[in-house]
């Protein structure tokens, strides 16, 4: 492509300047950082942004269309989740993308996820690493159906949070008047996240398709409709 379009590969220079710059710092580059990066015009980046915005390959602030909310799994803004890592603090933007990160930087072998339970406000913390999930009780909901998280992906991202148990969930259906999602332990959670995004801070990464999906879905342990497999 000419002329004032961008090309696939200045596409790909602004995905993994995005990428690469919150997995060093923690934060999300802007468009003057990302042209310094990537050595194009601060209006092509802008237009590769928007590009990536409609492939979902991350996510703009609808507001303000320089400004990158999320890279999966990196957030800009908090939803509930810290990450620490040996040197940098990031953002967790749900219990799924909290546990992913060590698994996408080659570097953090193990990182520190922080929350707490939305229903009672319990601090809870643990030491996410590579080799095995982390011990604890305490269960994952997922508010929003997978084939429904793109409808409002901050949302849908916002409402995946980790809960003391089962019971806490429960109070805070009732309390915000929500129907229940989809529940899971954490050594579920933790094999969703290992293997998701991997990949992603490759040149020529391309997400997955709905039925790749779908089988990576069935062989971590999920079932049922909420992820777009069959009934049990």
């Amino acid at each position: 492509m000419k002329g004032t379009m961008v090309d696939r590969e200045q596409l790909e220079d602004v995905r993994l300047a995005v990428y690469t710059g919150f997995a060093r710092t923690g934060r999300a580059p802007g468009p003057p950082e990302l042209a310094a990066r990537t050595g194009l015009a601060v209006d092509r980046v802008r237009q590769a942004l928007r590009h990536l915005h409609e492939s979902r390959d991350l996510v703009l602030d609808t507001g303000d269309g320089d400004r990158v909310v999320m890279a999966h799994p990196f957030s800009a803004v908090p939803l509930g989740f810290s990450v620490m890592g040996e040197r940098t603090l990031w953002w967790g933007g749900c219990a799924w993308d909290s546990f992913a990160i060590p698994h996408l930087l080659r570097d953090e072998p193990a990182v520190l996820v922080a929350t707490g339970c939305p229903a009672c406000d319990t601090p809870h913390a643990w030491r996410v690493g590579w080799d095995a999930p982390p011990p604890g009780d305490q269960v994952a909901h997922f508010l929003v159906p997978v084939h429904h998280i793109w409808d409002d992906v901050v949302h849908a991202c916002a409402n995946q949070r980790l809960f003391c148990s089962v019971a806490c969930v429960e109070v805070w259906l009732e309390r915000t008047r929500q129907a229940r999602g989809y529940v899971m332990d954490l050594a579920t959670l933790w094999r969703l996240a290992r293997g998701w995004y991997a990949g992603r801070l490759d040149r020529g990464y391309t997400r997955r398709d709905p039925s790749s999906a779908a089988a990576y879905f069935a062989q971590v342990g999920l079932h049922g409709p909420f992820w777009g497999l069959p009934a049990d």
